[in-house]
């Protein structure tokens, strides 16, 4: 037999079975919400004021901070071999969440031109985390081995998502979180189910969007603990492991691990392009044209399923099947609109305010006193202590990877950056009264 594969992201509820075919909505994330709402009444009721509010503090603030970079864990729970993503794996994950959320994915030129004035860079960076929530060196990546073949059921597809849940639990066969103020908490584990015979992936992945708000009652999120889950087959764009096309057709869909971009976008606030509806069921974001409903797997550029009024647009737009929040082929994918980006820089600045507080690869307001100049830079890199000495400094690629290590005690010091490659660094500063700080920077 053929495997089927149900493909949802998010949370892919709905379904029929036709003998031995499956017809199924890619995408069902407003099942997901209403999984909650029956854990906890008032809660989509929450999800909408968060959307709002973030909403309208972008429009009315701005955003509080210039560049934001979010520490990550990357829980990789297995059973078999091959579920065992290695590390190769995990950091091409981590750059190419960075690429699409700054527009420096290869194929960000397929961008439409009409669409140009209405997208841009986030200035959100993730990096794989370099200390643990004790205070321990880490790489960032955690591998649990488990006796549960998968924490997909048929439950799920009726709604029920406690077996799923198992994953970011220790005593239930995955690994519990680590501490999910400070760190974005990423799963990686098998989600399959037996059906009709075939394991068939019945979940890419899905996300929480934010949670544990002062004015929510206390376990108002008890059923979802906060993170992100991904099928095993969707993470990475060199993943060796096929994903099968879900039309059983035999062949297999091209993964450039843009479900994880998809589900941070949940992860952040941000909803469906389409609304989860009709054209009168539009996203809340002003520079995404509405949708009457997802694509599916296509780049059909062709598409205008709504009337819109977009002035940056010059009024009617066609759909955007460029967008992250869109389920076009993952090969279409490429930008977020700056409406999306205000939306989830809102949620940094007020829902998820500690999003790394305490962890060295947090941009702090807590800042050394200290000037990092010229940045962008070409050559040579220049650390200047205003006030006291410099006593550590360490230079890191976004992925992690260590490329710059130096202790001293100085208040000026030249770094010759010749040999580095192109693009964004971290970089981290310890002065000798321990105060420390870490700031984006980027080689041209």
């Amino acid at each position: 037999m053929l495997k089927n594969t149900l493909l949802l992201c998010g949370m892919c509820l709905v379904y029929m079975i036709h003998a031995q075919e499956v017809e199924f909505i890619r995408c069902a994330t407003p099942q997901a919400i209403d999984y909650q709402e029956k854990i906890t009444p008032g809660y989509k009721e929450q999800i909408d004021l968060v959307f709002d509010k973030s909403k309208q503090w972008s429009k009315n603030n701005g955003r509080l901070k210039t560049d934001y970079v979010i520490p990550v864990v990357v829980h990789v729970v297995y059973n078999t071999p091959e579920q065992n993503l290695h590390d190769s794996i995990i950091l091409n994950q981590i750059e190419n969440l960075n690429k699409d959320f700054n527009r420096l994915s290869d194929d960000a030129g397929n961008l439409r031109p009409l669409f140009n004035p209405v997208v841009g860079p986030s200035n959100i960076t993730f990096a794989l985390a370099w200390v643990d929530e004790n205070g321990s060196p880490t790489n960032g990546i955690t591998r649990t081995q488990t006796n549960l073949t998968t924490f997909g059921s048929f439950g799920a597809l009726l709604g029920n998502l406690d077996d799923i849940e198992r994953v970011k639990s220790t005593a239930n066969g995955g690994v519990s979180p680590w501490n999910q103020d400070e760190y974005l908490n990423i799963w990686v584990c098998n989600m399959s189910i037996n059906l009709l015979g075939n394991e068939t992936t019945a979940l890419l992945g899905y996300a929480t969007p934010p949670d544990g708000l002062p004015n929510w009652p206390a376990g108002a999120v008890a059923g979802l603990s906060d993170g992100v889950v991904i099928q095993y087959q969707c993470f990475g764009s060199n993943n060796p492991n096929p994903l099968p096309n879900p039309d059983g057709s035999g062949t297999f869909l091209e993964v450039l691990g843009r479900t994880v971009t998809h589900e941070v976008g949940h992860y952040l606030g941000l909803r469906h392009i389409w609304g989860d509806g009709g054209c009168t069921a539009e996203d809340g974001v002003d520079d995404t044209p509405n949708a009457s409903g997802q694509s599916n797997f296509d780049c059909d550029d062709t598409k205008n399923t709504c009337v819109d009024n977009i002035p940056e647009l010059g009024g009617d737009a066609p759909d955007m099947i460029e967008n992250f929040m869109d389920y076009s082929s993952e090969s279409c994918q490429n930008a977020f609109t700056l409406g999306q980006i205000g939306i989830m820089t809102g949620v940094l600045d007020n829902y998820r305010p500690n999003l790394g507080d305490g962890n060295p690869l947090s941009i702090s307001d807590k800042e050394s006193n200290t000037v990092v100049y010229p940045n962008p830079f070409n050559e040579l890199l220049t650390i200047q202590a205003e006030q006291g000495e410099i006593a550590e400094i360490i230079l890191f690629t976004l992925d992690g990877k260590v490329v710059y290590n130096t202790t001293l005690n100085q208040s000026v010091i030249e770094i010759d950056t010749q040999n580095f490659d192109a693009g964004a660094y971290i970089l981290k500063l310890v002065q000798t009264n321990k105060t420390e700080s870490t700031k984006k920077v980027v080689k041209l």
